[in-house]
This record gives structure tokens, sequence and C-alpha cells, in this order.
């Protein structure tokens, strides 16, 4: 099937309201495709899908399915879904999200974004940049950008912004004229018992660009050095970049309590000045593969350079959810060690001396048993560390295995799995000029506005 048949067909996504599927809808919808589907239960996704008119179900159910659609799954549907089972009964024409994906970037210009960490406030920066030069660009994220207030868009312009998710290895699909790699590590252990598998990943990935094109990647970890060699492409060009290596780095860097000021270098030649509005050095060298993919496809530097200026950041990372007698609540998805220290070293400069409270709800059994350590590690960090139980993605839970014990190995830790009680406590517990921090990929985030509320009241 390419996209032209698709757009002759009716699309139905099973999970249409999920971070990914919605924003494929909502593309879908964009170029005129006749769009329903269903999902677990009513949220704010589907609301605005419905509003600009899509068929949508609360609830799944085989009623849903008919014979004229092609239907959409991610990898989170089971094969029990009725729908699902449905669609194979009928003889449907059955895609991934990630194929979809692949079939909508088909006729532009695309660049797939990956990595372990910061796919997606990589890819929100590079979409906001290419905004700024007026090209409307296209645009798939798994999370929203601040600035616009959506994941998705179907522009008029010939280039398309993806975030590559190599967590069940999907994104091999997409076969990008652009990449960007922004770092490898171990992660998603249930589906890659080990590194040499992911680099296995990542080697494939970059051989899925398509000749003449090119990849950007941060090669401050020999890990990307090492299968960029083992991938052997001297068909396409490369930009290397990076705080430590790269003839792409940056040099003189304030960090400010919400942002920074750089000075961007490529080649030793300095290329203009940065400040950016999100804070951590880490968005520094995200930003750094954005300018990375600008020298790639010839735009202007300076402007793009300029143009970061107005990327404010994506939902749930980073994000400034409000503030109560002198304490700020910050909410981020971080939920790999790694992630959690960057966050944490840009919460400390943002709280300007001032306690950094932190709620971690762990994400998946096997992630957590992998990383109990470096999570130890990482969450040292904090001042005060509260820990919700695990929130297992739909993973068996591995018996005997508990955030207790992350807790165990750090100081200043309390273990509660009532997150109405931790949201009292913490909330009870602030001072002014605290920073707390709601931290983690499930559902911790619902604690947000309980706090608020308990701080007000107190």
């Amino acid at each position: 099937m390419n996209l032209e048949e698709l757009k002759s067909r009716k699309l139905h996504f099973i999970g249409i309201g999920g971070s990914g599927m919605s924003g494929l809808a909502r593309i879908s919808l964009a170029m005129g495709i006749e769009t329903s589907g269903s999902d677990a239960k009513n949220s704010s996704a589907l609301e605005d899908l419905t509003r600009l008119g899509a068929q949508t179900y609360v609830g799944h159910s085989e009623v849903n399915v008919n014979s004229n659609q092609v239907v959409v799954i991610s990898s989170a549907i089971p094969d029990s879904n009725p729908e699902l089972k449905k669609a194979k009964e009928l003889s449907l024409s059955i895609l991934s999200r990630a194929k979809l994906l692949a079939l909508f970037m088909e006729n532009k210009k695309s660049i797939a974004v990956a990595g372990t960490h910061g796919k997606t406030t990589t890819t929100s920066a590079l979409t906001v940049a290419l905004q700024s030069l007026g090209l409307d660009p296209s645009f798939a994220i798994g999370g929203t950008i601040n600035r616009g207030g959506t994941n998705s868009h179907y522009g008029s312009g010939e280039i398309f912004v993806a975030e590559a998710d190599e967590s069940d290895g999907s994104f091999l699909e997409y076969h990008p004229f652009g990449a960007v790699i922004t770092n490898i590590e171990l992660d998603h252990v249930d589906n890659f018992p080990n590194l040499e598998a992911i680099h296995k990943l990542f080697i494939d990935f970059i051989q899925s660009i398509k000749p003449g094109g090119f990849l950007v990647a941060c090669t401050d970890g020999k890990d990307v050095s090492e299968i960029i060699e083992r991938a052997n492409r001297s068909d396409i060009t490369f930009i290397g970049y990076g705080l430590e290596s790269g003839e792409l780095t940056f040099s003189n860097l304030s960090l400010q309590p919400t942002g920074s000021f750089s000075r961007v270098i490529f080649k030793g030649k300095v290329l203009g000045e940065m400040e950016l509005a999100v804070p951590g050095e880490h968005n520094v060298l995200n930003s750094l593969a954005v300018i990375g993919v600008a020298l790639s496809l010839g735009l202007p530097v300076g402007e793009v350079i300029s143009g970061l200026k107005n990327f404010t950041g994506a939902r749930r990372r980073f994000e400034i959810r409000g503030a109560a007698k002198g304490v700020t609540i910050v909410d981020d998805y971080g939920h790999h060690p790694t992630e959690i220290t960057a966050t944490l070293k840009a919460a400390r400069t943002f709280a300007k001396g001032g306690r950094v409270l932190v709620i971690f709800q762990p994400h998946r059994y096997s992630r957590t048993r992998e990383f109990i350590k470096k999570f130890q590690e990482s969450l040292a960090l904090a001042d005060q560390l509260y820990l919700l139980e695990i929130y297992s993605a739909g993973e068996n839970p591995i018996p005997g295995l508990s955030s207790k014990l992350i807790a165990d190995g750090v100081k200043n830790s309390i273990f509660n799995p009532s997150m109405i009680e931790v949201a009292n406590e913490v909330a009870k517990s602030a001072q002014s000029g605290d920073l707390i921090i709601t931290l983690g990929a499930g559902d911790v985030n619902a604690l947000v506005p309980v706090i608020l509320e308990n701080l007000n009241a107190n």
C-alpha cells in the first residue's frame, strides 16, 4: 500500500488517544482521510479529535470495525483486543503505527530523530526552528510542543520531522532522508537484552537512511561513534556534535535558571551566540543537533540559532506546572537514570539554592530491575526523595521487586505507594524557595493539581 492508495481508504485507530496514535490521527484528518478510532477511556485527545472530525469511541468493541477500514495499531494493543480480532476475521489491512507514519512521510524530505534520551525535546526544538524560518514542516512527536500546543501537523513544506522511537525496533520502517542520533544507552530491556542488541538496532537504523542523505549524531559517547563506524555509510554526509567531541560544539556556556547562553562553533569557526529558553546543558546539546540538521540541509544557520530561542520546551519535559507559597512545581517525563541526572542537574540551577524535592514513579518492572543501583545514584541528587510504587505499563509484576529497593539505597528517601499521601506529605514539607518535581513516565503527573491545592490550603 502506498500513500495515494491510503488516501482513498478509511483509517480506524485502536488506541487513538495515545500520544503517538492521536498525532497520526490528526495528520490523517488533515490529509482528508476519513478517520475513526477507539480508546479505553475518554480524554482531551479524543475530544480534540472529535472536534476535528474524527468518529471516536470510548471503549473497545468489535462493532467499531467494519469492512471498509484500514486498521492502525501500536505495540501496546494485545492480540486479545476485540477490534483487532474482528479486523483479522474480516481480513482487513492492518498497519503498525510506524508503518503508517512511514507512509505519511513518503513524499516528504523526512528527518527521523532517534536516541535513548532527548528525542522528544530535540524533535520539538527542530520543528520550532524550522517554523521560525517559515518552512511549515510536517511533524509527528511523542509529546506536545509548548509553542503551538500540538504533537503533530501536516504542513505545506517539503520537510517532515518525526520522533523515531526505538523501543520496539519499529523505527526501521522509516527510511528517512536525514537522521539524528542523540545518544545510545541500554534501555527497553523487555525487548533488548543487552547493549549489543541496541547497537545492532541503531546500525540498522543508520543503514535505513536514503543514499545521499545525512546523519547528525552526538559523538560524546563511544557507543554512537562505534555504531557509526560499524554502519559504514560512505554515501551519506555526517556531522558529529558534542561537548567533548565532534566538529560542532559550544563554548562560553552560561547556565541560567530558565535557560542558557553559549557560543556555537563548527569546524573551529564561531557560527553565533545561542540563547535558549529551556534549562540545562543537555538542552544545549539537543540544540546543537538542530543546528547540525540545518547545516546538513543548507539552511541559514544564523536564523536557525536565533529561532531556537522561540523553543520553550515540550509538555512533561521540565514543564513548569505552577507555583504557590513560593514553591514551584515542575513535571518531567524522565524515567531512565541518565535522564533523571540531567533533569536534576537542571533543577539545581533552577532552584537557585532552594531544596529540590522529587516524587519519582519508576516505569516498568524490567527497567527498574535493570537499573536499581543507577537509579539510586541519579536520585541521590534530590534533597528529599519520595518513591511511589512501580508503574507497570502493562508488564506483569516481578515477585519481590518494589520501589522500596531503590529507597533503601538513597538518603533522605521515603517509600510510600499511596499517591495521595505522598502529595499531602510533600506539600506539607515544602518551604518557600523549594522546587517540587514529579518525575516518571507513568501517571505521577496527576499529583500536580493535588499538590498545588494542598500548598494553597497550608
